[in-house]
């Protein structure tokens, strides 16, 4: 899911918060090829009714009014919502629009995985994890994630929420910590380092007792140690709760190199995750995040596109409009850096027993009661009513763009499928220059052709020999009767017959019409009496 506004919000100047990654990674995975392999679709907007399923209604009403302009007018307020110019949520122009269109593209995701659609839906401009239900947080306004888990929960008795973000996820946890239908599962960064929680001993309450997972890490962990933890952690959870659906937040802030980060993770370590949750085999919704580097973010997100399309791509980035911002090696992925390690094995392992115990106080996968299923959410635009009401039969629907067919071997200037339509135009070209060449003065009276009709069929019931007419293997080569510039005359009628195009080459529609209409021409000579008779007739037809 992607429109091409997200990437033109601005939080500010010397925000790590920037949109235009967004623009980055369609841009870098677009000239990888990789948009011929799945469905592209603009997302819509998500309406007041669909945000509010979650928010607070003062909290959703506030983000609608307040702009730059208006901002000094609501200082109250941007304080109890914790926004404004000493948070680190800003308020910036089309702030609403900007959380509507993320937000709508994880509702539009999570409708198209319950509906059976799709297997797998991306939505890279997504997984803002820390927004509460009345308070901003973490450069996040409207927690799509919640709101997205709650489409899910429609069809789906059990959703397993999975965030490989630095930062963990407060929002989503705090959202769903006193349920057992959503498993939330964190690898972050602990200790000072925002937003403060996610420890080991933070497991839920009432009945989402044991529901919340978290594993803490410390600075500088690289590809072995993530991966020697997230893969096991991931594997009994599955396990234990059988989810039907997954949502997993990709948050690139977890890369080597990041600006805010400080693990050691490559692209290849945040990739097998990835792949690694999508080898489940299980629903899957996959959400952008964090990330502050937007050269390594495009990087990050474009490798993990093609990992869920299990396409191959090189390491060399291929010319984009911002191929400059790649430089100096432009390649796609990244070296480990020589920082230190300060996860120890020992305490790895200590936090991973930990995990493992709090999963064993879980009997078996909670069931759901028999309820009622609320509706999919589906508000039609004011344009999209008035055109429903005079035009039924027209169906508003979603850009798409259809998957490329696996035998699309060659995609190039002189692509065969290329060449084809050019031939058919060129084809079309011909055949309307030989229509405009016709004159008026072959138009045909119905009423002389169908009196011609009648005559034909008398002289050829008056015992015409069908050994005496030409066949169209003896006139190949010889002129035809009937010309491409205007028609001919049908002999011994009078009436003039146009020439009719056809899809083929003018050449074969002169040699078709030629043969369709011959006569017996050449057997004047030997039925001399025969034709006269006909002639006779065909002129009593006309002075009638």
């Amino acid at each position: 899911f992607y429109d091409a506004l997200m990437g033109t919000y601005y939080y500010g100047p010397d925000h790590p918060m920037k949109p235009h990654r967004l623009r980055m990674t369609h841009s870098l995975l677009s000239s990888y090829g990789l948009y011929k392999k799945m469905q592209v679709y603009r997302p819509h907007p998500a309406h007041y009714q669909e945000i509010t399923q979650f928010h607070a209604e003062d909290y959703t009403d506030f983000l609608r009014r307040i702009s730059p302009d208006n901002e000094k007018d609501y200082q109250l307020q941007l304080q109890k919502f914790n926004l404004g110019l000493y948070t680190d949520c800003p308020i910036f122009p089309g702030l609403y629009n900007f959380c509507q269109l993320y937000t709508g593209a994880s509702i539009d995701g999570a409708c198209k995985l319950n509906t059976g659609q799709v297997d797998i839906a991306i939505n890279w401009s997504g997984g803002l994890h820390h927004a509460k239900k009345s308070e901003a947080s973490g450069f996040c306004y409207i927690n799509d994630i919640v709101l997205a888990i709650l489409e899910l929960l429609k069809y789906h008795a059990r959703v397993l929420y999975i965030d490989i973000d630095i930062h963990h996820g407060d929002g989503v946890e705090e959202a769903f910590y006193t349920t057992d239908r959503v498993m939330t599962v964190s690898f972050h960064k602990y200790g000072d380092f925002f937003p403060g929680s996610g420890a080991v001993g933070d497991i839920g309450d009432q009945k989402g007792k044991h529901y919340s997972v978290n594993f803490p890490l410390e600075d500088g962990i690289d590809d072995k140690g993530y991966l020697s933890v997230f893969k096991p952690v991931i594997a009994k959870v599955m396990e234990m709760y059988q989810p039907g659906a997954i949502v997993l937040q990709c948050g690139a802030d977890s890369l080597t190199g990041d600006r805010l980060g400080c693990f050691n993770v490559t692209l290849r370590g945040h990739g097998e995750c990835v792949d690694y949750v999508k080898s489940f085999n299980v629903p899957l919704l996959v959400l952008g995040g964090g990330g502050y580097n937007i050269r390594n973010v495009s990087r990050c997100w474009t490798y993990e596109t093609s990992v869920v399309l299990d396409q191959e791509v090189s390491d060399f980035i291929p010319y984009n409009e911002f191929f400059h911002y790649y430089g100096p090696d432009f390649k796609l992925h990244l070296q480990e850096t020589d920082m230190e390690n300060r996860n120890t094995r020992d305490q790895l392992e200590k936090s991973k027993q930990k995990v493992f115990e709090n999963l064993s106080y879980l009997d078996h996968a909670p069931s759901v009661q028999m309820h009622r299923v609320p509706p999919d959410y589906f508000i039609e635009s004011d344009a999209e009513k008035e055109a429903g009401d005079d035009e039924p039969d027209i169906r508003f629907v979603k850009d798409e763009k259809r998957v490329q067919h696996d035998a699309e071997f060659y995609d190039g200037d002189k692509d065969q499928d290329s060449s084809s339509a050019y031939s058919h135009s060129q084809s079309e070209n011909d055949n309307s220059k030989i229509d405009a060449e016709q004159t008026p003065d072959t138009a045909i009276d119905h009423t002389t052709a169908a009196a011609t009709a009648t005559a034909a069929k008398k002289r050829r019931g008056s015992g015409v020999s069908s050994k005496g007419r030409t066949s169209a293997s003896d006139t190949e080569g010889s002129q035809s009767p009937i010309s491409a510039g205007g028609g001919s005359t049908f002999p011994g009628s009078g009436v003039n017959v146009p020439s009719i195009p056809t899809p083929a080459t003018p050449e074969s529609d002169s040699n078709a019409t030629a043969n369709s209409f011959r006569h017996a021409g050449d057997n004047s000579s030997s039925n001399n009496e025969e034709d006269a008779d006909a002639e006779a007739e065909a002129m009593d037809v006309e002075k009638s």
